[in-house]
């Protein structure tokens, strides 16, 4: 499942670049008009951007759902042993790229609430960059990789429903915990059908879109109610309704959903900004706090418990190349686009500024952590 899993987001991280180019190309061509005169039509009630974001999205926010509660079960942080190196690096990782944002817009109290805009690492992404490495990567190390990204997407969850959150409406709030509740009986209950995690997780989607909660914060709460009955010897039983749920939608989030959001959200007008605008405090702040504060904690943090003997590192990695992953922990694209929208505002100018901070932090880190895992040599992998 791990292995599928792996190579599901390294593709979708490939197609994810592609979509964030051509977003950039068409928001600065003579298309432009158009691109962002579609992003605002209406349907339904709603812009198509609006359901892209607020709709769309809440399936990505389904997906993460799932693959935590899956890898938190029953798999790769199953065992606090294997928690401690990437949930430390994590919380690290999230940390201090907050602090270096702060300490850019102390000054500036409108640019405060995109702090923590450069806290999740994009999976997809950074995964598509090591899928590009081939084995010169040893598994480990992609394995890191995936559970650092994951818990810090939990974490950035967590950031979102407690700072994020606008004025609650009781009524739409209850009537969403109702449906929680269903779902959470029928768990108990041992229903295996997807059907009424589906129809009543749709309820209660439309329900958090009226609380004031943002609406995709429900796809993580509808994931906790999955059940994961797992069979002795089996682990990550593929027949139980969370791997069946996950494994029916992840292909289209990874190569539709996502792209689609980052086509939608990467395109920035650069004929409004001067160069100059880059070393802004909203800009400079997200762009450092990816580049510089994921590599510099996330290292730091790994290096110190190796030494201290509360974690190994991982297996066949030479430090060098736990270097460059951590590099690569700075690709916030697709967490820290969604931050921002909801720190700003989709449309505002602000927005679009740390638009070019997460674009110039994420490309930097994706560059600078390809060059280095290309020019370090493989370990040859232990025997075992």
């Amino acid at each position: 499942m791990m292995r599928a899993f792996l190579k599901t987001e390294a593709s979708g991280g490939i197609i994810l670049i592609m979509a964030a180019i051509a977003a950039m190309a068409v928001a600065n061509s003579p298309l432009s008009e158009s691109y962002f005169s579609a992003l605002h039509h209406h349907v339904a009630g709603m812009s198509l951007l609006h359901w892209i974001n607020d709709g769309l999205m809440a399936l990505f926010f389904l997906v993460v759902g799932l693959e935590i509660k899956r890898e938190l079960l029953d798999g790769q942080l199953s065992r606090w042993p294997d928690r401690i190196l990437p949930g430390v690096a994590a919380a690290v990782g999230v940390t201090v790229p907050a602090i270096i944002y702060i300490l850019f817009n102390s000054g500036q109290p409108g640019g405060l609430r995109g702090w923590a805009i450069p806290a999740a690492t994009d999976i997809a992404f950074a995964l598509g960059v090591l899928a590009l490495l081939g084995s010169r990567i040893p598994s480990s190390l992609k394995i890191f990789l995936t559970a650092v990204a994951i818990i810090d997407d939990l974490i950035a969850v967590i950031i979102i429903a407690l700072f994020y959150t606008a004025e609650l409406k009781l009524l739409p709030l209850a009537g969403a915990a109702l449906g929680l509740a269903v779902l959470a009986y029928c768990n108990r209950r041992g229903v295996n059908s997807l059907i009424p995690y589906a129809a009543v997780g749709i309820a209660v989607w439309a329900c958090v879109l009226q609380s004031g909660v943002h609406a995709t914060l429900a796809g993580v709460a509808v994931a906790m109610t999955v059940p994961l009955a797992r069979t002795p010897g089996r682990p990550d039983d593929q027949l139980s309704p969370l791997s069946r749920m996950e494994h029916k939608l992840h292909p289209w989030v990874a190569y539709a959903i996502v792209p689609l959001f980052g086509f939608a959200n990467a395109g920035v007008a650069l004929g409004a900004f001067a160069l100059s605008d880059l070393l802004t405090p909203v800009p400079a702040g997200v762009a450092l706090g990816l580049f510089l504060g994921k590599q510099s904690g996330i290292f730091a943090v790994i290096w110190l418990l190796v030494r201290l003997g509360w974690a190994e590192r991982p297996r066949d990695a030479r430090w060098a190349q736990v270097y460059g992953v951590a590099v690569l922990c700075g690709i916030g694209f697709t967490m820290s686009l969604f931050i921002g929208g909801l720190a700003f505002g989709e449309g505002s100018h602000q927005n679009d500024a740390a638009k070019l901070g997460v674009l110039s932090g994420s490309v930097a880190s994706a560059v600078i952590g390809y060059i280095i895992l290309r020019i370090v040599p493989a370990v040859k992998p232990a025997p075992g």
